[in-house]
């Protein structure tokens, strides 16, 4: 595989897949190569706006975009002659999305997951419903995952992240495409560990807004993202993975973007929550998914499949179904049976 003349298609027009479509083409400009990016959208609007005035207003705000970047609303389309492709779109809606344009990818093509949730239906990681979707081999799949903010990334502040593939090659490539003045991805070979790492982040950041929402301070947060951090590991090491792979961008690194900056959906989310308000009502207040409130019952039930006490998920997860009143919150998230403290 070279980077020389790559044609890519991005299924996801939202704030993270604009973002990594303007990441690629970025890298493409600094190395003098080219490159074609075809962002699918589902709304002509958003479609408009990108091939008429280069901006994703809807998501970017007037963050120009770069005239490699074009739009369409055929995802067939995007997806036809496309060596790397792209999935951004909600966790729930993965599996349809692939699955309506899988005869139109290439055989060879490698397919990039951006999504950080399981599956409701099944508690299936993105690897596993890519595979059994596209009959798709380990080394044509890769997760891209990290303390990735998209509005911080689009506006080229500087960014580590990491690229996961069991065949390293292949990471080494996708590694390759997106390495710029401003984004520096890091390879590794754990997908899972990568995978768990960004989706139980959220359910995290959603029990750090909680308490924001209940006006605790500084000691509340940080004992809930330490906590929070065995719990991924716990999780993510009875699921295979490398209990090193947490400590490092994928885990401890994006845990802490997201539960400490404004711009986290999970830890708004957590804070409208925190202020009283129903599922419904949090979900109607959001612009973007908050892959937290529809992950955390699947991350919940996974850990119970394979022995595994996630107090805080369990807690949040109470909360996104109703089941117990705010004010209880604190007794939940920490009111556990003393114990020596152990990162497993």
């Amino acid at each position: 595989m070279t980077t020389d003349h790559v044609t890519v298609a991005i299924l996801g027009a939202g704030s993270w897949g604009t973002t990594f479509a303007k990441v690629l083409a970025d890298a493409a400009t600094e190395r003098e190569e080219a490159i074609d990016i075809r962002l699918w959208a589902r709304r002509d609007e958003v479609v408009e706006d990108i091939n008429t005035n280069h901006l994703n207003s809807e998501y970017l705000d007037d963050l120009e975009l770069p005239e490699t970047i074009t739009a369409t609303g055929d995802a067939v389309e995007a997806v036809t002659g496309a060596e790397l492709v792209v999935v951004a779109v909600p966790a729930q809606q993965a599996r349809q999305t692939i699955a309506d344009v899988a005869e139109h990818i290439d055989s060879e093509a490698i397919l990039v997951s951006l999504i950080k949730g399981l599956e409701r239906s099944t508690q299936a990681t993105m690897s596993k419903v890519f595979a059994e979707e596209l009959n798709l081999p380990p080394e044509q799949f890769v997760v891209v995952s990290g303390p990735n903010l998209a509005k911080e990334i689009a506006r080229q502040e500087p960014t580590a992240t990491v690229v996961a593939c069991e065949y390293d090659p292949t990471a080494e490539w996708v590694a390759a495409m997106t390495a710029s003045s401003y984004f520096r991805p890091y390879r590794n070979t754990d997908v899972v560990g990568v995978e768990i790492g960004g989706v139980v982040k959220n359910i995290i950041a959603l029990a750090v807004g909680l308490t924001d929402g209940q006006g605790f301070g500084d000691n509340s947060k940080a004992s809930i993202i330490t906590r929070g951090l065995t719990e991924t590991t716990r999780l993510a090491s009875a699921l295979g993975a490398h209990p090193d792979t947490l400590a490092g961008l994928a885990g401890l690194g994006d845990l802490v973007a997201t539960c400490a900056s404004p711009l986290s959906r999970n830890r708004t989310a957590g804070k409208l929550y925190g202020q009283g308000h129903s599922t419904d009502e949090v979900v109607a207040q959001m612009r973007q998914t908050a892959e937290g409130i529809k992950s955390v019952s699947a991350v919940v039930a996974l850990a119970h499949s394979v022995g595994i006490e996630m107090p805080i998920s369990e807690a949040v997860n109470a909360v996104v179904n109703g089941t117990i009143e705010i004010t209880d919150i604190a007794q939940l998230l920490l009111g556990r049976d003393l114990k020596p403290e152990a990162r497993l």
